[in-house]
């Protein structure tokens, strides 16, 4: 971990984030650690929300820490269906993938994840491309013959990821993978965030979407759940509809091995830097 100076510290943090002496307190704690962030919802598609999450993220590098991004893209490749006439249909929130929507899928995803390594090279923040066309880590199986090109990771290629952070570079991964014969699949973005994190026993898994966390019966956030508070909540129809798979792939990435999930909210200012480095955190914390 860089031995960072109190001065260093003002110069790398933004004003209206974390305070120099909240931050000092949890430098420690993220030491060397990895910090799996999956990004999704306005933060890609609002150009302001993009500034500031691709800035929090050259924080976290300047930092020391080893932050690796997620990122989805479900408004985009929506937008790019509907202009070629093709009709998106979901299964239990999974896109249903023919093969001309998986060419269609995999063109946008790529074209994106360009974007995000060039934002923070623009920044002097090195990244590294990972797609199925470049540097592919993830090996999946198709999930079902229903969803078509949907797959299931089976495989991550962790080592790749190692030598990406031990250079300094912020690895960016598409959510796609390649079966045995090299076939493209789509891949729930939650879910390859979540298996990225698993194999890496990182520190944090941190899903960045358009909600402010999980919300209680009075639509206050909760800042904190653990396996039996989230069935008691399924259970009382508190958490519901598209929340419950996000929650219960939260769970179950919390019982392998990664020490917290958490799902804040995009639409707020640094959200990622108030979540790890302040005192009152940014969204829900998820625990075994």
């Amino acid at each position: 971990m860089l031995s960072l100076k109190e001065t260093e510290l003002i110069n790398i943090l933004p004003k209206d984030g974390p305070t120099v002496e909240e931050v000092k307190k949890y430098l420690e704690k993220y030491n060397d650690e990895f910090i799996v962030i999956k990004c999704g919802g306005s933060v890609l598609v609002d150009p302001k929300l993009f500034e500031i999450f691709i800035k929090d993220v050259v924080v976290l590098n300047k930092l020391g820490f080893n932050p690796i991004i997620v990122h989805g893209g479900g408004k985009r490749i929506n937008s790019k269906l509907a202009a070629v006439s093709i009709k998106s249909n979901f299964i239990n929130g999974l896109r249903v993938t023919d093969k001309d929507t998986i060419n269609i899928v995999e063109d946008v995803l790529i074209e994106f994840n360009k974007e995000i390594v060039e934002a923070l090279s623009d920044l002097s923040c090195k990244a590294k491309r990972i797609t199925t066309k470049e540097n592919n880590i993830i090996t999946v199986t198709q999930e079902n013959k229903d969803l078509g090109f949907v797959g299931t990771p089976t495989k991550i290629n962790k080592d790749f990821l190692n030598e990406t952070v031990k250079l300094n570079e912020v690895p960016v991964v598409a959510p796609l993978g390649l079966d045995k014969d090299n076939q493209t699949f789509n891949i729930n973005a939650d879910t390859a965030a979540g298996s990225i994190a698993i194999e890496l026993k990182a520190r944090r898994l941190m899903i960045i979407s358009d909600v402010q966390g999980v919300l209680d019966n009075e639509k206050k956030l909760i800042p904190e759940i653990n396996s039996q508070k989230a069935k008691e909540l399924i259970d009382q129809k508190v958490i519901s509809g598209g929340m419950i798979p996000k929650i219960n792939n939260c769970l179950n990435v919390a019982s392998n091995g990664v020490k917290g999930v958490v799902i804040i909210d995009g639409r707020k200012n640094h959200s990622i830097l108030f979540e790890l480095l302040s005192d009152k955190g940014s969204g829900t914390l998820i625990r075994e």
